[in-house]
């Protein structure tokens, strides 16, 4: 067991060694900050936003595992749903997050929700996890280094008739290999990080700004009510966004094609419209 009691599986040291080379963006780091913002509200959203996508409004006596938990807000809600939940991510940062989100919003909860430290791309721990009703992954295993093999291993852990719930960035065509070039820029140390958060950032406050005036909508409406998006935190998101390397990224049907081929099908499809974010995708596994 590692601090804090949390399982450790992942090799000592190794997501250090790939931060300080520039390889690999602190997203513990990121939701530490936004632990701070968290309260019920936000939860509540999480917890709706799970419900819409999964098409179930309780997950009782169903196991449900997080493949990289971040803040550890999605295990929460899976939680509160009535499932048995399984987190785990391979920042240790992040895993310090869901253990203290699960100290303060679901105190005793340890019995139906365990806390764990490893890789998607390590087929050895996934399989001693077990299988699940549903495996959820969002935003997280484009951000492995070696997607297609996390999307193989992640599909291997749900049941017959289980729920694989993933969220992978949209390919945006030429522009998704700048933003690779942004990001691995961002990660090279404090000067990546203030030069492109000074240009990027501003760009879209000044961006949205100008399109609120013209359509007469209150410039503030946004941010306020951006906290009904699964939970989340604006500013939080485009940290997240700036600085998520690695960064792969896939055409809707591309994803399609490598489910269907292991005998999944699409029940649920929400896309971002072909900007920069995610594509969500639920699949069921065949009987």
């Amino acid at each position: 067991m590692g601090p804090g009691g949390r399982s450790v599986t992942a090799p000592a040291g190794t997501h250090a060694r790939e931060v300080a080379r520039g390889e690999r963006f602190e997203f513990g780091e990121n939701w530490a900050e936004f632990l701070r913002l968290l309260d019920e509200r936000r939860i509540s959203s999480a917890i709706q936003a799970l419900e819409a996508m999964l098409g179930r409004a309780q997950l009782a006596g169903k196991r449900f595992l997080d493949i990289g938990s971040g803040s550890g807000l999605s295990s929460l809600a899976a939680w509160r749903l009535g499932a048995e939940v399984t987190s785990f991510d391979y920042d240790p940062a992040s895993v310090a997050c869901t253990l203290e989100l699960r100290r303060r919003f679901a105190a005793g909860a340890e019995s139906r929700w365990r806390v764990m430290e490893g890789s998607a791309l390590d087929p050895q721990f996934l399989s001693s996890l077990g299988t699940f009703d549903v495996v959820y992954s969002w935003g997280v295993l484009h951000h492995t280094g070696e997607m297609w093999r996390a999307l193989e291993l992640a599909s291997q852990r749900v049941i017959p008739g289980g729920r694989l719930f993933i969220a992978i960035y949209n390919d945006q065509g030429a522009w998704s290999p700048r933003w690779r070039k942004i990001k691995r820029f961002y990660c090279t140390g404090i000067v990546g990080r203030w030069l492109v958060s000074v240009v990027f950032i501003s760009r879209w406050i000044v961006r949205d700004l100008l399109a609120d005036l013209v359509w007469r909508r209150n410039p503030l409406a946004r941010y306020r009510g951006y906290g009904e998006q699964r939970g989340m935190s604006v500013w939080h998101d485009w940290r997240d966004w700036l600085g998520g390397y690695p960064f792969e990224f896939a055409k809707p049907e591309a994803i399609f094609d490598f489910y269907r081929a292991r005998g999944f099908e699409l029940r649920r499809l929400t896309t971002n419209g072909g900007t920069v974010g995610c594509n969500e995708y639920v699949f069921e596994r065949e009987t």
